[in-house]
């Protein structure tokens, strides 16, 4: 513990703990005037992704690396408009044609030459042909193996001395990762399918991490940032491998916080709080796949959710819960790659008697969240009750990691360990439990759920739990502080990576009546930051309820 702060600025001897105990009265007196600024500005809340080397992954380069196989860039502009959409309609089989000539004007080799190459780099699936019509030279772009072409990118079309994957750096602002993808995608007219990350990012919060594209060019991504909103795309580079989910070291975070007893705070600046995973409906979602209860998951997706969406998602839940009728409620929505427009399309594919393909036409990358959820919410119940129990020490038949083993605890052993080193296990087939009684509340609270803690795999393999083992305390690392003096609440207090790209020099920030922490640290996956805030502040962090504290106290 610190025993004084004279200073306004702190670094990694700040010894800052997030560990399972509530933070102290002095605190908690402090943290009652404290607003979270992620739900006001969402650039008051930074992620910078950790890689699986440890590097913090960030966006500060644009340039495209040199490739002579690579077209020229003429062919993101060779094509109009119309004629891109009726390519576009071609390669998603929109209408009946089996072909779409165009008409070659200005009618030389090179010409022809862009022309074809920019059908076949904007449209996978697509082939073409020069042919006469009517006295015309036209190229023809037809479809060359069938529907199966759209998920599977040409091959010869693809250089053998480049890798198949093109890695890149996205930069995005209030946007989560599976609607950037999905906004990827359909600019690039491709499956979500064919893009690979390690972790997802938060919505409310500008996010920077790595993901990897299947024979996407790395020219082809970088001219996407002349149109996307919110998303910048950067640190190209070509790999032999996709990406794999937990495969990053953690996340690094910048967050400012507003105090309303900023003295009180400088003295009680070291607290300790519940690293608590984050909790969505994904829990039911996934308990009620664990009990093949495929119609309540489907409902639960679906379902209306009063006061908390706007726009044609609201229409698309109205219209399933009047008439059922998947094709109905997929033609109301504006946005159609989403979970809810996945499940639809694949209910209105399959039918609710192939239930289980349909579900499956939802990204697997979402559907992992579900059990990913599931097993937070039992590892957060049964962490509260080993607490409760046993407080913050280690003791017999907890369990510690040796080698990547989990292994318990001995009577004789128990003071070789400290609450730093036990860890509590994800429940699944792969897993051992505690020997104390929480390992019987494990048995107890699957139970109610009707599972089998000794029969965790599902008929499904993809819906079997394996577990896995996580420390019930995380010291976060790389932690630095500093005090913000400011008068404008609505301005950014630091500068971003895309800023810096951009060369846009920070304002200057002279005393003002305002005051704001700004706080860094590094956390390990699935150690969330919001829900770390939340437990210290006790605040609720939902948009809604942070869209009406007044702005003073906002930052």
């Amino acid at each position: 513990p610190i025993s004084s702060l004279p200073g306004e600025t702190g670094n990694n001897e700040m010894g800052l703990v997030f560990g399972l105990q509530k933070p102290s009265s002095s605190l908690w007196e402090a943290g009652k005037g404290l607003k979270l600024a992620e739900n006001q500005l969402y650039s008051d809340f930074v992620v910078h992704e950790i890689g699986k080397e440890g590097e913090t992954i960030h966006l500060d380069d644009f340039s495209v690396p040199v490739d002579k196989e690579d077209p020229p860039e003429e062919i993101f502009t060779v094509l109009s408009p119309e004629e891109k959409q009726r390519l576009e309609d071609l390669q998603l089989f929109k209408n009946k044609e089996s072909s779409v000539s165009i008409e070659v004007i200005e009618d030389t080799k090179e010409k022809r030459t862009i022309i074809h190459q920019a059908v076949k780099s904007l449209f996978p699936g697509l082939e073409t042909k020069t042919e006469n019509q009517d006295g015309k030279k036209c190229i023809v772009a037809y479809h060359a193996a069938g529907k199966k072409s759209l998920a599977n990118p040409r091959k010869h079309s693809w250089p053998k001395s480049r890798g198949n994957y093109c890695h890149f750096v996205l930069y995005k602002e209030n946007k989560d990762t599976m609607d950037a993808i999905n906004m990827l995608s359909k600019y690039l007219r491709v499956k979500p399918t064919i893009f690979s990350y390690m972790g997802t990012k938060d919505k409310r919060a500008i996010t920077v991490q790595k993901i990897a594209v299947l024979k996407i060019t790395a020219q082809r991504l970088a001219h996407l940032n002349k149109c996307l909103m919110n998303c910048k795309l950067g640190n190209f580079s070509y790999k032999n491998h996709p990406l794999k989910l937990g495969e990053l070291q953690g996340n690094h975070f910048t967050v400012e916080i507003s105090p309303g007893l900023m003295d009180e705070v400088k003295q009680a600046i070291v607290f300790l709080l519940i690293i608590w995973y984050n909790l969505t409906k994904c829990v039911w979602i996934f308990r009620a796949i664990l009990q093949s209860n495929w119609n309540e998951a489907i409902d639960l997706i679906l379902k209306p959710r009063p006061g908390v969406e706007r726009g044609s998602l609201v229409k698309c839940r109205e219209e399933w819960a009047r008439t059922k009728d998947p094709a109905a409620a997929f033609k109301t929505l504006l946005q159609k790659r989403c979970v809810e427009g996945q499940l639809l399309w694949g209910l209105s594919k399959y039918g609710l008697k192939n239930i289980v393909s349909a579900f499956n036409m939802i990204t697997r990358n979402y559907r992992l969240m579900y059990i990913h959820s599931y097993q937070s919410y039992v590892w957060n119940n049964m962490v509260s009750q080993r607490i409760e129990e046993y407080g913050l020490r280690a003791v017999p038949g907890d369990l510690v990691l040796k080698g990547g083993t989990a292994v318990h605890i001995e009577e004789v052993d128990v003071d070789n360990y400290t609450i730093h080193e036990v860890v509590m296990p994800l429940p699944g087939f792969d897993v051992i439990y505690p020997k104390h009684k929480i390992g019987e509340s494990y048995k107890e609270m699957l139970a109610s759920d009707n599972l089998d803690i000794n029969n965790m795999k599902h008929k499904i393999r993809d819906y079997s739990l394996s577990g896995a083992y996580r420390k019930i305390i995380i010291r976060p690392q790389n932690v630095s502080w500093e005090l913000i003096e400011y008068d404008d609440p609505k301005i950014p207090l630091f500068t971003t990576d895309l800023d810096k790209l951009e060369g846009k020099v920070p304002a200057t920030l002279a005393r003002g009546k305002y005051k704001a922490l700004k706080m860094e640290f590094s956390l390990p996956p699935s150690a969330y930051a919001t829900m770390a805030i939340r437990e210290v502040l006790k605040l609720d962090t939902s948009i809604k309820s942070q869209s009406q504290l007044n702005t003073t106290w906002l930052r």
